[in-house]
């Protein structure tokens, strides 16, 4: 509050009352608001030696008064007050975001490349906003850019301005993941003696190919051109590193130029490699020996040799954990072909740790997870007209005598009818509840292999959340640039919530807090006052975790505009 003297040209004479000045988030301006008329000054000076200066203490009595904690402010409400077109709504769950983002110092890292750019608007702003709305509201960049007037932000950018940073911002692509890994190594003690490896793919809604997207083996089983990703991860399950392939590259030849950039750009020493079956080939493994590194792989029972299942189901060597549990291993020389500097292929060995192990839960888990397969394989087998080609995909190698149409892709039985494959089923099953893995690393317990290995879950659940929480697809762009710049933004999203999840002692999923951000905002109810509606138990450890008071239900925009700027002071 201050005291306004308003001065009418026609008369001469000063008019002297107490307001309160807001900003008018509809406007985007300040306002004022009159709290309180005093009259003339000339009229005033017979009843006070000296008004100005009498008022302008009261005004300091009333603004102290005010400041002083629990102290009620009035909020006069207009009950004939229409509707304003649009949402008052302002988001606050961005708060612990921002306060990761610059943490991470990400801001400096945009804004010390920005002086290099012949560009009008603060890229730092537009990035913010991107990466914030990829958690808070994942969509499309127009819908981002639509958003931006429900933050307490600068967002004086243009829809093309946003479309113009993507395309700059893929130039940075390698350098701010560098930047990431050693804020994190600072701030976090991240570790990289053990790095987890996986690969996924996105798809696209298309049907033209173009150099990055292309037809290949779709996780989802789609005809779509899709994009692979190879990413790494620490064992705190905080993203290190990510690379973009063509859809038709195999998952198995992406790991070793992978590998290669992170050691090199990120002078990384020794690495133990964690990854599934996919990456367990003869190459990998020998350039993981090759170059002093280890790895940790799963191994396929099914699809290994005799020997190998042999092993397996000899009870000999076998040791129960309680009821529902047996382990056993061995070091058993692994034969593997490599092509020699002369070019010739080689016989090479080398000793590996096979550690096999059996559990009733990982059964029982096989059996169910089968169940609806084997369901839709006796529906088809009694209704095969149903089903094609493509609607068949599970079931179908549970059923014999299946032939196709060509061209359709039906389902044809003018010869032999579909029957259920019993004896496949009970081949199958022979299988369920064991497990296999591969080592280089001879000198450590079974129990500790098998417990980095475990440590892989983490890679497989960050692909589902960019999928489902980041919604990271469908991909609203069209220019190659851009939609490497949008799978960046992704990342920084991803490494963000990951963080939170850290910090937060991995008590939360990323869904739930994302949920609860997602809920967290407040309403314009007057001049600068708003209000918060929402709390719950993701909140209040969030407040406590990173020193944010989220227990207001009253906030002037003042204090707001302080809070967040609070956040910002990165560590």
């Amino acid at each position: 509050m201050y005291l306004k003297q308003s001065k009418y040209k026609k008369t001469g004479r000063t008019y002297l009352s107490i307001v309160r000045g807001y900003w008018d988030s509809d406007c985007k301006q300040s306002r004022t608001k009159t709290i309180k008329t005093l009259g003339y000054l000339d009229e005033l000076e017979k009843e006070y030696p000296d008004p100005i200066a009498h008022f302008e203490q009261v005004v300091v009595d009333m603004n102290q008064a005010e400041a002083e904690e629990n102290q009620p402010i009035a909020i006069t409400i207009n009950l004939s007050e229409k509707i304003k077109e649009g949402s008052r709504r302002m988001r606050y769950g961005y708060a612990p975001l921002s306060r990761i983002y610059h943490d991470l110092a990400i801001h400096s890292f945009v804004n010390s490349r920005a002086r290099s750019l012949n560009v009008k608007y603060i890229p730092n702003n537009i990035l913010k906003l991107l990466c914030f709305e990829r958690l808070l509201a994942p969509g499309s960049k127009k819908k981002a850019h639509e958003n931006k007037n429900r933050y307490f932000e600068n967002t004086d950018f243009s829809l093309d301005d946003v479309y113009g940073f993507l395309s700059l911002l893929i130039k940075y692509k390698d350098d701010l993941q560098v930047h990431l890994h050693q804020r994190i190594k600072t701030l976090y003690e991240r570790a990289t003696e053990l790095v987890y490896y996986d690969v996924t793919n996105y798809y696209f809604e298309i049907d033209e190919e173009d150099e990055l997207k292309k037809r290949g083996v779709s996780k989802e089983h789609r005809p779509d051109p899709i994009i692979q990703m190879g990413l790494f991860m620490d064992a705190m399950g905080i993203p290190i590193s990510y690379q973009l392939f063509p859809g038709n590259t195999n998952d198995c030849e992406t790991v070793r130029p992978m590998l290669a950039k992170l050691k090199r750009d990120y002078e990384i020493g020794r690495v133990i490699i964690v990854a599934d079956k996919g990456n367990n080939t003869a190459k990998n493994v020998n350039y993981h020996v090759m170059r002093g590194d280890g790895y940790v792989y799963s191994q396929t029972i099914r699809g290994g040799q005799k020997e190998l299942k042999d092993y397996v189901f000899d009870e000999d060597g076998y040791t129960w954990i309680g009821d529902d549990y047996k382990i056993k291993s061995r070091i058993y020389p692994r034969e593997i072909s490599v092509i020699g500097n002369n070019g010739k292929q080689a016989k090479k060995r080398i000793a590996e740790k096979q550690i096999l192990f059996y559990s009733r839960d990982y059964d029982r888990r096989a059996k169910a997870e089968r169940e609806p397969a084997l369901k839709k394989a006796m529906e088809l087998v009694n209704n095969p007209a149903k089903y094609n080609k493509a609607t068949s995909y599970g079931a179908a190698k549970y059923v014999k005598n299946l032939e196709y149409d060509k061209e359709t892709g039906e389902i044809l039985t003018l010869k032999k009818m579909p029957i259920f494959d019993e004896e496949k089923l009970r081949e199958e099953e022979r299988f369920d509840g064991y497990y296999a893995i591969v080592t280089s690393e001879l000198d450590k317990s079974d129990q500790e292999i098998i417990e980095i290995y475990r440590g892989l879950w983490r890679i497989e659940e960050s692909f589902k959340v960019t999928k489902s929480d980041l919604k990271t697809r469908p991909v609203f762009l069209s220019r190659q640039d851009r939609i490497e710049s949008h799978f960046l933004i992704c990342f920084i999203a991803l490494t963000i919530i990951r963080i939170l999840q850290h910090k937060l002692k991995g008590k939360y999923s990323a869904n739930q807090i994302l949920d609860s951000l997602r809920n967290m905002e407040c309403t314009n109810v007057e001049e600068n006052i708003y209000i918060f509606d929402y709390e719950d138990n993701v909140i209040r450890d969030l407040g406590a975790c990173l020193g944010i008071d989220f227990s207001r239900k009253y906030m002037t925009f003042g204090e707001i505009k302080k809070s967040l700027a609070d956040v910002k002071k990165s560590l």
